[in-house]
Order: C-alpha cells, then structure tokens, then sequence
C-alpha cells in the first residue's frame, strides 16, 4: 500500500483530523455557555444541557437536578436560532469528519486523492468551516430566552451574556473550524500526488 498525498498532503490529513475532532468534540459538549441557577453551576450547549430545575414533590419546591443530558425533543431546545445553530454546525461538523477521514484514507490508499479531488475536499472543508462559524455566530442571538435569562441573572439578551459567560467549547468549535477554513483549505490545494499520464 502507498499514500496517494504528498509531504503537504501528509499534514493537511493530521490537520484535518485534529480540526474534525476539536469541532465535533466542542459541538457535542454542553459548555457552550456557563452560569448559575439556585446556587449550583449550569452549563448549555446547542442542544444539550447540563443542570436543569425539576419539581421536588416531597419537599413540595424545585430543585436543581445536575445532570447533563440532551433536550427532549427538538422543539424543547430554548430558541429557534439555537435549532438552526443545531441544525448547521451539525452539518459543518459532518462535512469536517468526512473530509478528515477520506484524508487519513488517502495515506494508506493509492490513487484516491489527486489534485484536482484534493481542491475539492479542500472546498468541502471550507464550506464545513463556514457553516459551523455560521452556528457559533448565530448562538449568541439564543440568549433572550427564558431559560438562559433564568441562569444568567435575568440580564442576558442577544448578544449581552449577563453574569454568564462563554464556556470553553464554544470556542474548541470555533477555533476547529477556524483552522479548518483558513489552513487545511490552502494545504488541500497540495495534498493530491500529480496524476500519472498513461500512453492509452
């Protein structure tokens, strides 16, 4: 078996597999977004979140049951722009995975990746890296719900975290895509080996 990638090509595969994960690892992760709620620490995601109030029926009162665990449905996710969020750095991150391993493919298999298909993975990349840094810009504009102003003091709204603040996966995703628009794009234009020009 030989690599079909170049010296270049070599490192755009580890760069994009490193890029991949830090984006699927921080989208996947409920730290998004960091507060309080009744004097215990809650943390939300896009679609995930950690901590949540549930009615205590003995003691008659809520309590703070801290947990992490997605939304229930769909529609449970506090606001409309964290679904579209959901929706589009989902697929960013779908789009970073695929490329990734089809790179990392490209190292054991011979003639997967020639220029002209590593151009278009680097495209690929890039629309992946645009869609998740779409999702992380529109994640802001989630913080007027009810649920977040809860945790943040009644002084969140869009844009305005409050007395919250900005956890660190959010910006594990963004840098992920960041590096995977900027620098795994342009290592993608010299990862594929010249084509062999046969005589037939």
């Amino acid at each position: 078996m030989g690599s079909s990638l170049t010296c270049a090509g070599g490192i755009w595969a580890l760069l994009s597999l490193l890029c991949a994960a830090a984006s699927c690892v921080g989208f996947f992760m409920p730290y998004w977004l960091l507060g309080s709620q009744m004097g215990k620490p809650v943390s939300f995601g896009t679609f995930r979140r950690c901590s949540y109030p549930v009615r205590d029926e003995a003691q008659g009162g809520t309590v703070m049951l801290e947990q992490c665990g997605r939304y229930a449905s769909f529609q449970g996710i506090p606001s409309l722009e964290w679904r579209i969020c959901t929706v589009v750095t989902g697929t960013g991150c779908g789009l970073l995975l695929l490329v990734a391993l089809t790179a990392i493919m490209g190292c054991c298999v011979t003639d997967l990746i020639s220029r002209t298909i590593g151009r278009v993975a680097g495209g690929i990349q890039f629309v992946g890296g645009l869609l998740i840094g779409s999702g992380c810009a529109l994640y802001p504009l989630g913080w007027d719900s009810e649920e977040v102003r809860q945790t943040c003091s009644n002084t969140s709204n869009q844009f305005q975290l409050g007395s919250c603040e900005i956890g660190w996966a959010f910006y594990c995703t963004g840098a992920g895509a960041a590096v995977a628009m900027l620098i795994c794009t342009w290592l993608s234009c010299f990862a594929g080996k010249k084509q062999k020009q046969y005589p037939y």
